[in-house]
């Protein structure tokens, strides 16, 4: 890549962050019609659900992929 390009990419990247941490999240504060938001989650649940949870099904993941599938030797 030359330093053209590179300049514009880096332009290009520099305006997109910018321009994404300028945005407003104003409607992330309006309530709906009809909006009735549950009870939020504990540390506890929190860290379950996002934190052991995926650690888990990785673990979970990994070892299935790791069993051998079929037998390769021959008798």
């Amino acid at each position: 890549m030359d330093k053209r390009n590179a300049l514009r990419a880096g332009a290009v990247s520099a305006t997109v962050t910018l321009m994404m941490l300028l945005s407003s999240p104003a409607m992330a504060y309006t309530r709906d019609d009809g909006d009735d938001p549950g009870s939020g989650l504990s540390l506890g649940q929190t860290l379950g659900l996002y934190v052991f949870l995926p650690i888990v099904l990785f673990v979970v993941i990994g070892a299935l992929a790791g069993l051998p599938y079929g037998k390769t030797k021959k008798k």
